[in-house]
This record gives C-alpha cells, sequence and structure tokens, in this order.
C-alpha cells in the first residue's frame, strides 16, 4: 500500500472566511445611502399610513385583509376574483428585473434587493460598534474572547436582533390595523401567528443580513445563475480596464522593468467588496454592481494624480476602442437598444392594461348559480319554478339597494327569498348571497322548453349602476 493511500482525500469544501468590508466614501455609496434610507422608510413607515374610507372600511392605508379576503392599498380595493391585479404586478417586476439587468448588470442586486439593504444595515452597525475594516479584523482573529470582544459582540448582536425584530414586527403590521396589533403584541393578547411570525422573521433577517450575508447572493438567490440570459455584450457592468491598469506595481513584468500600469495594487477594491471578490479577475458571477469599487478605485486614483474610470460601469463591445484610444458609444446608445426597448414596451403594455382595468371595473357585480338539485319544481298551478343561488357585490362605503329584474322572455318573472319586493338592500363593501326564483306560467314557452336562456340584472337604485349575467331557465320539455 502506498502512502497516498493513507492520506485523507482532500476537502470540496473551503471553510467560510467571514467578509469586512471597508468603509468607502463617494457618489455610488451616497447613492447607495439614499436608496438604503428610502426603502427602509417605505417598509418601515407605510403601515402607519392612515386613508380614510369611509365608517365601514379599514383606515390602513395599506393592508392585506386576509380575514376578509381584501387588499387595501390607499384608494384602491382588490377582491378576491381580482387576483389578476397582483399577478399584472408580478409580472412588470419580473419585466422591470430583466430591464435592469439587461441594461446595468445585477444593478437590482446591488441597489435595492431587501438582502443588500438589510445588509448594508448590518454592515453600518457593526461598523459603529466594532470599528472600520482593520479593527473589526483583529477583533474577528482573536481567539482569546476577553471582556472587550464579548462587550463588542454582545453589543452588536443585540443591536442585529433589535432590527430584526423590527423587521418582523413591520412585516405583521401590514396584515392588521398596526396601532390595534401593536398594543396587542405588547399586552399579550395577539394571536400566536403574530409572535410565531415575528420570531421566524427576526431569525432569519439576523442570519442573512448579519451571518449569511454573501453567502445568500452567492449561494441561495438563483438571479446570479439568470442573469446571463438577460445581458449581452451592450449591457453597462462594474469592470476592470486591464489595458489600462496592468501590469501592477508589484507584478513580475515591473520588476523585470516593464512599464507599470495604472494599478498600484492597493487593494481598496477588494477590501470595500461586500462579497469579497477581486474585480480585476474580470467579470464574475459574485459581483452584484454595487459599484463601491469604482468609489475606491476613483479615490486611490485622485490620490496619485491618474484620471478616474480604471473601474467603472463599462461595456464588452466598448473594449477594442477603449484600447485604441477610440470614441466610445454614448451610455444611452447602450442602455437604449433593441432588447431594452422591447422590456420596457412590455412593462408598459401590463402598466397600461392594469391602469385601464383599474379604471373601468364596474362598483358592483355579480355571480349567479342555479341550484341543480332539483333543477325545477312544478308548482301547484302548474307553473315551474328555477332557483337561482345570486352573489351580489357591492364596493361602495355604504349599504346600497339592489334591483333584480329579468330579460329574454316576457313569461318569466322573479321572486326574492325572504322578501315579497324585487329589491335587496346589500351591505357596504362586502359580498352578499340572495336566493333567487324565477318563475315561468303554466303553459308558457318557457316552462314547455328544455333550457330557455335569459339574462338577470342586478341595478344600484341610488345612482343606476348596472351589472348582468346571462344564465339557463329549465323547463318541462313536453
Amino acid at each position: 500500500m502506498s502512502s497516498t493511500d493513507n492520506e485523507p482525500a482532500p476537502s470540496l469544501y473551503a471553510a467560510h472566511e467571514p467578509i469586512f468590508p471597508r468603509r468607502v466614501t463617494g457618489w455610488f455609496r451616497n447613492l447607495k445611502w439614499i436608496i438604503m434610507i428610502f426603502t427602509l422608510g417605505i417598509y418601515y413607515v407605510t403601515p402607519w399610513i392612515r386613508w380614510d374610507r369611509g365608517p365601514n372600511l379599514p383606515d390602513q392605508a395599506v393592508l392585506i385583509d386576509l380575514a376578509n379576503r381584501r387588499f387595501f392599498f390607499f384608494w384602491i380595493e382588490i377582491w378576491p376574483h381580482e387576483f389578476y391585479f397582483i399577478a399584472g404586478l408580478l409580472i412588470m417586476a419580473g419585466l422591470g428585473l430583466f430591464l435592469f439587468t439587461s441594461a446595468m448588470g445585477r444593478v437590482w442586486c446591488g441597489y435595492a434587493c431587501p438582502q443588500t439593504v438589510w445588509t448594508d444595515l448590518f454592515i453600518l452597525v457593526e461598523r459603529w460598534i466594532e470599528g472600520d475594516r482593520n479593527a473589526r479584523l483583529r477583533l474577528h482573529n482573536q481567539k482569546k474572547w476577553d471582556l472587550r470582544k464579548a462587550r463588542l459582540r454582545l453589543t452588536k448582536w443585540t443591536s442585529w436582533m433589535i432590527i430584526g425584530l423590527a423587521t418582523g414586527g413591520a412585516w405583521v403590521f401590514y396584515f392588521a390595523d398596526a396601532p390595534t396589533l401593536l398594543v396587542d403584541l405588547v399586552t399579550g393578547n395577539a394571536h400566536p401567528i403574530a409572535y410565531t411570525t415575528i420570531a421566524v422573521l427576526t431569525a432569519t433577517t439576523f442570519f442573512f443580513g448579519g451571518i449569511a450575508r454573501e453567502q445568500i447572493c452567492i449561494y441561495a438567490c438563483p438571479w446570479p445563475r439568470i442573469q446571463a440570459a438577460m445581458m449581452d455584450e451592450d449591457t453597462l457592468v462594474v469592470g476592470y480596464r486591464t489595458w489600462r491598469g496592468e501590469p501592477r506595481k508589484h507584478s513580475e513584468e515591473v520588476k523585470a522593468g516593464e512599464p507599470q500600469g495604472d494599478c498600484i495594487d492597493c487593494m481598496a477594491c477588494v477590501n470595500v467588496c461586500p462579497v469579497g471578490i477581486d474585480i480585476r479577475d474580470g467579470e464574475q458571477l459574485e459581483c452584484i454592481t454595487c459599484a463601491l469599487c469604482i468609489d475606491a478605485c476613483d479615490d486611490v486614483m485622485a490620490k496619485i494624480g491618474k484620471p478616474r474610470g480604471l473601474i467603472d460601469y463599462m461595456a464588452i463591445s466598448d473594449e477594442t476602442n477603449e484600447r485604441a484610444g477610440k470614441p466610445i458609444k454614448p451610455v444611452m446608445k447602450h442602455i437604449l437598444r433593441p432588447r431594452t426597448i422591447m422590456y420596457t414596451a412590455l412593462w408598459s403594455l401590463v402598466g397600461f392594461g392594469l391602469v385601464f382595468a383599474l379604471f373601468i371595473r364596474a362598483d358592483i357585480e355579480m355571480s349567479v348559480a342555479p341550484v341543480r338539485n332539483p333543477i325545477f319544481v312544478t308548482l301547484s298551478d302548474g307553473s315551474i319554478r328555477n332557483t337561482y343561488d345570486v352573489r351580489l357585490l357591492n364596493k361602495h362605503g355604504e349599504d346600497r339597494p339592489f334591483r333584480l329584474s329579468v330579460v329574454g322572455d316576457p313569461a318569466l318573472r322573479i321572486q326574492l327569498e325572504g322578501t315579497p319586493y324585487e329589491s335587496v338592500n346589500v351591505p357596504a363593501d362586502t359580498s352578499f348571497m340572495q336566493k333567487v326564483y324565477v318563475i315561468a306560467p303554466a303553459g308558457s314557452d318557457p316552462a314547455n322548453s328544455e333550457r330557455t336562456q335569459f339574462r338577470l340584472w342586478a341595478e344600484d337604485t341610488s345612482n343606476g349602476e348596472r351589472a348582468h349575467k346571462d344564465t339557463i331557465f329549465n323547463g318541462r320539455d313536453n
């Protein structure tokens, strides 16, 4: 047996090394701060915005009312049968993601993805407590836990847990009246599902934003694998101008006497990267296009008197012209090309369709379901009666009187269960089930025909709005 047979097989997995990005300032970092504040503000504040819809409706501007199967968004109310609005919004979100990716790579991931936003917040808190990159590295590499390390870690984890708790708490406020639910949560009277949801979201936020961080972007998220299909040679991505930066200051070529490129191998671009890659190695799956390496490199170039842009947003199609020192294609020509125009047109088409459907939808609706057992009943005078379950939907904020009538054959007459009238009062903002009888006199055509088509109308007598459904009257086939 050879000695190599006793050697353990090499591991297929490398141990995870935590990444501690260095603080950086610049245009892109400021843009990320603005987006972080804006998106977190929307998430945390929205459940507390009030919107007056009348005495019978909730006054929370954005509310997912699962108990009553309704979704409220300011002046818009979405009912279960109108789920196509939600489907349309999801389609728009997908098309928007395709559009941004085809234009500027993983720009969504780098600026507005929830994982990125919360990770930025967690890193900011970590930097406040433990210091910048070098201080955090020293603390991480310190094997012995003394009082200082325990205090800093406990403070950081507690702060992260509070952020996670606020995140989970804000989420459940979208599903119930926020002020009422807050009181119930504090007093212990909230539903167990609310506490469970908050606990799960607190734990996942803590883990995703504080512990896993870049691993979620690299391994868990499917988008890095999909994005390649959305990109082409005209897509603007963060890249390193090799023809300008190489050879580096400490490279063998420079030591051999070749002229040095602009890159001084300071590692600033690597030290600020939230996923820990070296952008100088070329385009990589892990890159989230956050552009922090651009800010870091531009800062170094300014200090050594070199022009900015060694690392920058660029397109592969411009490389040949840049190497030759020729003018490159303007940015807008990279963005406005057939692929992005197609995505924009599709996105706009779906958006216009949703807006159009929203404005033309009726405030009253109805559905008609014939009762099949029995198909018809023969009354004592020989008349034939069919029974229908009619669901009336009143989307107004107050009760409305609905009058029902039939059109199609003059012999047919209508009768409502529980009232001698042809009208029924439908409560505000609800659906109301009314049993309706349609009767054909003995000897009439509908009574003697197997099937007679007719139309059932519902009219809101307060404003004249109408809705109708076509259905069938089943008679006695002679």
